[in-house]
């Protein structure tokens, strides 16, 4: 009984392992990760795309971010530029990975992912009123 038990959790940790591995390699072939200083620096010359769900980006996001969920992203394409950066972000950067490879797919070069995501951001934000 506790040897598969023991199976079990080992094989749950290297999934967990795998995956992270995975999304690592994803960001380095999509995009380039930025620290919150060097993000807030680019952001007024690129288009700053928030890819949590609406309701999510209403309740708090980054001033100056647009909502394109990465849920609809395949249909809002036409309405990012290619000739212009592209910085993206989302609760952490797991969304925001799967986004950049998407991008990068359709041909955008200029991908560029906040490290700590909208978790460790500590610049101006703004919510919706309720």
């Amino acid at each position: 009984m506790f040897f598969w038990i023991n199976i079990f959790l080992i094989a749950i940790i290297l999934a967990i392992v795998f995956w992270e591995a995975y999304l690592r390699i994803m960001a380095k072939r999509s995009a380039k990760m930025l620290d919150e200083e060097e993000f807030r620096e680019g952001m007024r010359k690129a288009q700053v795309i928030d890819v949590r769900e609406k309701d999510v980006f209403d309740a708090g996001h980054i001033l100056g971010a647009r909502n394109i969920p990465y849920t609809v992203l395949k249909n809002s394409l036409g309405s990012i530029r290619k000739d212009q950066p592209v910085y993206i972000y989302d609760q952490r950067k797991s969304l925001s990975i799967r986004t950049a490879n998407k991008l990068r797919k359709e041909g955008f070069k200029e991908l560029y992912i906040l490290k700590g995501g909208y978790d460790g951001w500590s610049g101006k934000i703004k919510s919706k009123k309720v």
